[in-house]
């Protein structure tokens, strides 16, 4: 058996390829396919099978476009109602690939069609190699059973997840290996492991989501303290369900010459996105512009801020457009309607006006002469924060910018200051002047050693 795992490290998101007797079968993959055609024909296989863990809300699937490619069968959860051609599965239904036997079992939580996939490496084996979870079990976490309006209350799902866990998963065999669909950095979890995998015994011992409690006492615990859920999550979900637009349905967008590009940012309507580092942007970056760095979450970040059905005029190192593009498509983020030809050096080239953001050192936060604010996650905020500083979740902060006073000198800060960025330039388009990010955060704070941090009490 050949088996590989395939990581998306943007998205935190893993897939798979197994492939026994000249056939294969990929589960969960991304929407750009290329990799998995590659591997399968170096490993002298054929993709006959695409399966789907559930419909995904976090990224657009490649299952229709591997299927087309490769004339491969979908599998999907029967309770997904999939829009386009595929089999229904249901539990206890197996495929082959060469002697590898796949076994589906229903394990609802995350959504209601949840699946998860027993592996066994050969056909007669009694104990299977592996499961692929999906997004039900996760090293050292279990998945979110909030993030999607579904037609079961919260509660009913956390319920459903619990069985799943404990009347299905954590019936397996100790040495049985757990591949999920995601890790750490994922919002599908609240706190995924960095591992990429475990086993159920590791799991069974160290998951703190899966210590011995009651039912009700999980159902608790895992619809508490849950983060943000990005805008972008539902319109995923359902591109999944009905079957997302193929590679050649969508053409990469026009470089548009620095007047043009002007011109299209003076008509209105489009949003302007800077994707470069977050050093070139303060520097220097076109009034208005949302900046969210390709060094990062940067997907992610724009699915939560923007809405789906906007305009974007794209601005990113010249070598950096297509995969600028490109990772915005595997969201369903497709409407860019041009990038700039030449990126800034070009924009400079001809005198168009730019504007610069200011950075801080985590010395000069600490001497004052600024209000703070913290755009970390509330986990992070209550864990510690600086004495005196606002928090305002970066994902609240379009809604919640009223809170602040437009008047004041703002140092904004987060972890490590990928997020700060991105919420200078959101307070900017928004209308406030005097707004600096603070280089490093609170990560390169505490490493200095600096004062004024608030702690959480030990055992809090």
């Amino acid at each position: 058996m050949h088996f590989r795992q395939f990581y998306v490290g943007c998205l935190a998101h893993a897939s798979y390829l197994i492939g026994d007797g000249g056939e294969a079968v990929v589960v969960d993959p991304s929407r750009d396919v290329q990799m998995y055609l590659d591997e399968a024909e170096a490993h002298g296989s054929r993709v006959t099978w695409v399966l789907e863990t559930h419909l995904h809300a976090d990224f657009v699937s490649g299952h229709r476009e591997l299927a087309a490619r490769t004339g491969a069968t979908i599998g999907v959860g029967a309770q997904a109602e999939a829009g386009y051609p595929h089999r229904a599965l249901r539990d206890g239904d197996e495929i082959r690939i060469g002697g590898v036997r796949i076994r589906a079992i229903e394990t609802p939580g995350h959504t209601p069609e949840s699946l998860s996939f027993l592996v066994f490496e050969h056909d007669d084996d009694a104990k299977p190699w592996a499961v692929l979870t999906g997004d039900t079990l996760f090293v050292g976490d279990v998945g979110r059973v909030d993030i999607l309006s579904s037609r079961l209350p919260v509660a009913d799902l956390a319920g459903l997840m619990y069985d799943s866990l404990h009347g299905k998963l954590l019936r397996l065999p100790d040495e049985t290996r757990v591949y999920p669909a995601h890790g750490a950095g994922s919002l599908c979890g609240r706190n995924i492991s960095k591992d990429t995998w475990s086993t159920i015994g590791r799991e069974r011992a160290m998951n703190a989501a899966l210590k011995p409690m009651t039912r009700e006492a999980f159902v608790a615990d895992v619809t508490r303290d849950v983060p943000e859920t990005p805008r972008y999550y539902l319109y995923s979900r359902d591109l999944n369900r009905a079957g997302p637009a193929l590679d050649a349905e969508r053409p990469m967008p026009p470089a548009l010459a620095p007047a043009a590009f002007a011109a299209a940012t003076r008509e209105g309507g489009a949003v302007i996105l800077d994707a470069r580092p977050s050093d070139a942007w303060a520097a220097g970056h076109v009034r208005d512009a949302l900046h969210v760095s390709l060094d990062g979450q940067y997907a992610s970040w724009v699915g939560t801020l923007l809405g789906p059905e906007q305009p974007i005029l794209l601005i990113a190192n010249p070598a950096r457009s297509e995969e600028a593009v490109v990772r915005l498509a595997r969201v369903g983020y497709e409407r860019v309607i041009g990038t700039l030809a030449g990126g800034m050096d070009a924009w400079r080239a001809v005198g168009l006006a730019v504007r610069a953001t200011p950075s801080l050192e985590v010395g000069a936060l600490a001497a004052g002469g600024h209000r703070v604010l913290d755009v970390r996650r509330a986990r992070e905020w209550e864990e510690a924060h600086l004495d005196g500083a606002t928090h305002v979740p970066l994902a609240q902060l379009i809604e919640r910018a009223g809170e602040l006073d437009r008047g004041a000198a703002w140092a904004v800060t987060c972890a490590s200051g990928y997020r700060s960025a991105i919420a200078a330039s959101v307070l900017e388009r928004l209308g406030f002047a005097r707004v600096a990010s603070v280089n490093g955060g609170m990560d390169a704070y505490r490493r200095a050693g600096l004062p004024g941090i608030v702690a959480a009490p030990v055992g809090a």
